[in-house]
Parts: C-alpha cells; sequence; structure tokens
C-alpha cells in the first residue's frame, strides 16, 4: 500500500501538466526545482479564485498618457489582482517608479513585459536603437546576435523588465507584409532559426524571458492585424515547410513563450476565427500536437483583427478557452473575469486548466527570481540605455550586416588620395554618412540639381537615403530617384548603397551600376558602420536575407577584406 501511495505521489509530482515550465535558468538543481515547485503549490493555494483569474491578465502601461490612466492601471493592479504590465511608451524613470509601487502592492509579483525587438527604444525614445531583425539576419556570426540580446537582457534588468516578447520567428516571403517585414530575420527557414535560437538565447541565458511571434506565421500576411484580420491562404504542406517550421525547430530548445497572432489560417481552423481563439491552432496543434509546455500569450487584444469582431471581455474569455495561458493588453479584465468562471461554473473550462495556467505562470515568475525582486532606481536610467557601450555594439552589428553584392570594377576600398562625389537621394538624413567619408578621403558633396556639374567617367557613391524612424515606413524607392541612377550609369563609376530594406532593390536596374550595397537602415551608427567599412577598415560581409526578386536572392554577397588604411 505505501508502495501505491509513492507511485500516486511521483505521478502527481512530475507529471502533472499544472508543474510544466518550459523556461529553465541555466544550472538550476533539482533541490531548486522542489523548492520551485513548493513556492507555486503553496502561493497557488494561498490565493482566492478572484486572485487566481488575476493571474492571467497583463495590462498595458503608459507613461505618455495623463493621471487617470495610471489610476485605471493602479486599481487593477491593487483590486483585480493583475499578473503583469507590460510597458509601452516613453518615460524609463516614471515607469521605474510605477513598476516599483505596483510591485510592492502586489501580493504575487507583477511580470513586467516589454516589446523590445531592437532594444527598449521600441517604447523608450531614449534608449538606445540596436537594428532591426532584418539586418541581424543578414549578419553571418550568429554570436553577434547573442551579445546584442545579452546587453538588452541587462538593460531590461535595470528597468526592471521580467519578459522581452521576442524575437519575431516569421518568415517574411512577402515583401509588401505591411506590418513584419523588417521585423523578420528574413525569408529563409534557416536563417530565421539560426538568428532566433542566438536571440532568444542571449536573454534567457541572463533570466531574461523571451517569446518567439506571432504563432503560426504571420510572414506572408498583406493586412495589418492591428487594423483588421490577415488571411494566411496557403496549403498544409505549404503551412509545415514555411510558417510553422520556425517554431517546430524552436519548440523544445527552451524559449520560454509563444505568442499567438490575430490571423486566419483556413486550413488550420475550419471556422472563421483568428487564431489567438482558436482551440484546434492553440491547444490541438501547439499544446498537444507540437508537445509545447511554456506560457502562451495573445498578441493584444486591443488590435483591431480581434477587436473589430469581439467585445472586451467576452474576448480574452474565447482566448482563455482556446488554450492561452495569458491575456495581453485586455481592456476588460472585470468581464473577462466573470466570463472565464462562468464557462468554469458551467463545466466549459475545467478548475484544472485555470490551475495550469496559473501554476505555469507563478513557476515561471519564480524562475525569473521575482519572488526576491529588488526597487529600481530611476537616476541616471536614460544614460544607463543610451551609452558608449550601446553605440559599439550597434555599429559592429551595422559593421557585419553590411552587404556587398557588386563590386565590379573593384571600387571599394575607397582610396585616401582620390576624389568622389556623393549624391543623397530619397528622404532621409545622410549628413554622418558624408562627415565619416570626409575623415579619410576627399568626397565632394552633389545635390541633384549640381549633378550635371559633375565630370564624366568619375567615381559617384550615390544613397538611397530611406525614412527609418519606424519599423513599418515604406522601403519603396521613387521614380525620380530611379531616373537619375539610371543617368548617372550612362557615364560615372557609381557605387550605390541602400540605406533601408534589401526590398528596395526589387524594381531597380542595378545591371549598370558598378558597385551594389545593402546597409538595411538609415541612422548615425549605420552610417558610420558604412562610411568605415567603404573606406578598408572592416571587412563586408554580411549576406542578402530575403528574396529580393530572381537577380538578388537570399544568400547573395560577396566578402571584402578589410585594408586597414586608417
Amino acid at each position: 500500500m505505501r508502495n501505491y501511495f509513492l507511485v500516486i505521489f511521483i505521478l502527481i509530482t512530475f507529471i502533472s501538466p499544472s508543474l510544466n515550465a518550459q523556461y529553465l535558468p541555466k544550472n538550476l538543481s533539482s533541490k531548486e526545482q522542489k523548492e520551485a515547485q513548493k513556492w507555486v503549490n503553496e502561493t497557488y493555494n494561498n490565493l482566492n479564485q478572484n486572485e487566481r483569474l488575476g493571474q492571467l491578465f497583463i495590462i498595458a502601461l503608459y507613461t505618455n498618457k495623463d493621471e487617470a490612466h495610471i489610476n485605471f492601471v493602479r486599481n487593477l493592479v491593487e483590486k483585480e489582482k493583475i499578473g503583469g504590465l507590460i510597458l509601452m511608451q516613453d518615460d524609463a524613470a516614471k515607469e521605474i517608479n510605477l513598476v516599483n509601487e505596483f510591485q510592492q502592492k502586489s501580493k504575487v509579483p507583477l511580470m513586467i513585459g516589454m516589446d523590445a525587438e531592437w532594444g527598449l527604444f521600441q517604447r523608450i525614445a531614449k534608449a538606445h536603437k540596436f537594428p532591426w531583425a532584418i539586418t541581424l539576419g543578414a549578419i553571418q556570426d550568429k554570436k553577434l546576435i547573442y551579445e546584442m540580446t545579452s546587453q538588452i537582457a541587462k538593460d531590461c534588468k535595470r528597468m526592471g523588465i521580467n519578459w522581452d516578447f521576442a524575437p519575431v520567428v516569421d518568415v517574411n516571403t512577402n515583401p509588401n507584409n505591411p506590418i513584419i517585414g523588417n521585423r523578420s530575420f528574413g525569408s529563409e527557414v534557416e536563417n530565421v532559426v539560426k538568428s532566433a535560437t542566438a536571440y532568444f538565447e542571449g536573454l534567457q541565458d541572463h533570466n531574461i524571458l523571451a517569446a518567439m511571434k506571432h504563432f503560426p506565421g504571420h510572414g506572408d500576411a498583406d493586412t495589418d492585424s492591428h487594423l483588421d484580420l490577415p488571411v494566411i491562404n496557403h496549403s498544409l504542406a505549404r503551412l509545415n515547410a514555411v510558417e510553422l517550421a520556425p517554431f517546430k525547430a524552436l519548440i523544445h530548445k527552451g524559449i520560454g513563450g509563444v505568442m499567438i497572432a490575430h490571423l486566419y489560417v483556413p486550413k488550420l481552423e475550419s471556422k472563421k476565427i483568428p487564431a489567438s481563439l482558436s482551440y484546434d491552432i492553440v491547444t490541438k496543434l501547439l499544446k498537444e500536437k507540437f508537445g509545447y509546455k511554456g506560457l502562451i500569450i495573445t498578441d493584444a487584444l486591443n488590435m483591431g483583427a480581434v477587436a473589430k469582431r469581439y467585445k472586451p471581455g467576452e474576448v480574452d474569455a474565447m482566448a482563455f478557452k482556446a488554450g492561452n495561458d495569458i491575456l495581453l493588453f485586455s481592456y476588460g479584465v472585470v468581464e473577462a473575469k466573470r466570463l472565464i468562471q462562468q464557462a468554469i461554473d458551467n463545466g466549459e473550462i475545467s478548475e484544472k486548466r485555470l490551475e495550469e495556467s496559473v501554476k505555469k505562470i507563478l513557476l515561471t515568475k519564480y524562475y525569473l527570481g521575482l519572488t526576491k525582486y529588488e526597487a529600481r532606481n530611476p537616476e541616471n536610467i536614460n544614460e544607463d540605455l543610451n551609452n558608449e557601450t550601446h553605440v559599439k555594439l550597434a555599429q559592429k552589428l551595422y559593421s557585419n550586416a553590411l552587404t556587398l553584392i557588386k563590386n565590379k570594377e573593384n571600387l571599394l576600398p575607397l582610396k585616401c588620395k582620390e576624389t568622389y562625389y556623393y549624391v543623397p537621394l530619397e528622404e532621409a538624413p545622410y549628413d554622418t554618412f558624408l562627415s565619416e567619408l570626409n575623415l579619410n578621403t576627399t568626397v565632394i558633396l552633389k545635390k541633384v540639381s549640381e549633378i550635371s556639374t559633375i565630370p564624366a567617367n568619375s567615381k559617384v557613391i550615390v544613397g538611397f537615403h530611406k525614412d527609418n524612424s519606424t519599423a513599418y515606413k515604406s522601403f519603396k524607392i521613387s521614380q525620380e530617384s530611379k531616373n537619375i541612377l539610371a543617368e548617372l550609369n550612362k557615364n560615372q563609376n557609381v557605387i550605390l548603397t541602400v540605406f533601408g530594406s534589401p526590398y528596395a532593390l526589387k524594381d531597380i536596374d542595378i545591371s549598370k551600376t558598378s558597385t551594389v550595397l545593402v546597409a538595411y537602415e538609415n541612422n548615425d551608427d549605420s552610417q558610420t558602420a558604412v562610411a568605415k567599412a567603404l573606406l578598408g577598415e572592416t571587412k563586408i560581409h554580411g549576406r542578402i536575407p530575403v528574396l529580393v526578386n530572381e537577380n538578388i536572392k537570399a544568400g547573395m554577397g560577396m566578402d571584402l577584406k578589410a585594408t586597414s588604411q586608417k
């Protein structure tokens, strides 16, 4: 009889889904795991039903809104016992003070998340910007991505953030995708998986949770899910080979979270409902077929793809029924709690299912060290998030991403004793690039109106400087710029540098352009890095991460050694 009860105890302790967690800190001992499970069980048992339901919600906190918003969030923390916050724009010091206050008031520590795909700059303008995923996808040494996210993890800890809602593992096969684009590592599954692995390991090795998104794959959308419901209308074979492939490859590597997209995939869901609300996709596919045991979180529930179709609270309850553990950006916590409890009372959802999600959340919070939370100091926070360490790392990343597509006349590297002309095109700043070039060679600026004064057979650098103020700006090159490039190609030796997406070259004839480079982004760090590379101070060895057209394919690129002529 004693052996019988021992077996039952072991089964309950080690097989119960309520004690599973995908994320485990490095070098965690069996003793520490037992301590974690003990804390989870004790904490869960000390929560009333309202408090247990509260753990399911992560609410948005803005510091660029009025005091009424702050009080609204404060009320949810104090009365509804919510499980966490997602920090939005924009004041880092104020966010720290509020997080300190809310953590102190919470019976269970709050999970603090942020969209920080390219660092905290994504939400905090005074932080330093790191490269977008498309730029990282061009980097061949993926250890550099790990280095970047290790720094992001450090910045998150400085802010009291525990969860970075990244990386995006969508395979971007649609150049006109309005919402993924620059946020994807590229159009090739293998590169996406390698890049995403380095990305999430850099976070989680430093005890910041990652979340791959947007399951089951947002890379071929032509509609912005913030506005309406995209449809991914591919066959099962295609979905398995492309959209689902990175998730399947990463799912057992220990990544702590998966974010579910608001999109309709007919081959995976017979009813016309978003994936985030689909039991077939969240529970049957992700949890049961793929065996994922980490935290499953919805994409923001205020997005048009779901908010246009369902009421606040109603959409939360539907998402929980589908199998999500966490309901992000809820606008109807009180009503959602009522509807979820009603579904439990009616037998639509089991109490065990609630226990499973809440214990998974609690266990992850324990592993992230939230039971030992220390208040953060807001003093010097802007300097801590944006300093020379960040600048050097960002420039190293841009330097390693720079991709040389053509160097027909061996115009690179530039020679110190020669004279070059520079023609900046498109809408964005270029001053840093020009200044850096002129440190070690002679480059004469020529505006469009002055092009006719450039002597024939000169060496002319043309810069397509695209507006990169957000990741969602158009990559397309104006017809005027195309005409100017074509005219210069007739009697000049042109070095074309694209300070923007490689997709910018999609419909541009570069057959007569001597030298072509892709820099991926247009900012001070990328311009500095490109100037140094053109001058031979650093090597060029990036590769195009996306299929651009039949002539510019993923993996394309040439190596150019540094000449150290500084």
